[in-house]
């Protein structure tokens, strides 16, 4: 049980951090909104999850969260210049 906490407070400030960082480019607005926005849906459930007690669903939801920002900024749609500690960018 304490690793899977350790691992959610892990994701849960490293997603945080990515949403923060993500700058929208322009050419890609509408598939970068859309990415951005269920990025943003799936780390409010990962919360809402927590505060329940189920962690196994907070941690799926926190993952699939920052997958949403990776993939955005591997295909361009995000600016997130060449941080690959916070991003899947290199």
């Amino acid at each position: 049980m304490q690793q899977i906490q350790q691992k959610l407070a892990k994701y849960f400030e490293l997603t945080s951090k990515a949403i923060e960082k993500v700058k929208i480019v322009e050419e890609h607005r509408k598939q970068a909104e859309d990415l951005l926005d269920l990025a943003k849906r799936y780390f409010s459930d990962a919360k809402h999850f927590e505060s329940k007690g189920d962690l196994v669903n907070a941690y799926g939801a926190v993952v699939y969260a920052h997958a949403f920002l990776d993939a955005g900024a591997r295909l361009g749609f995000f600016d997130v210049g060449s941080d690959n500690k916070l991003f899947m960018v290199d």
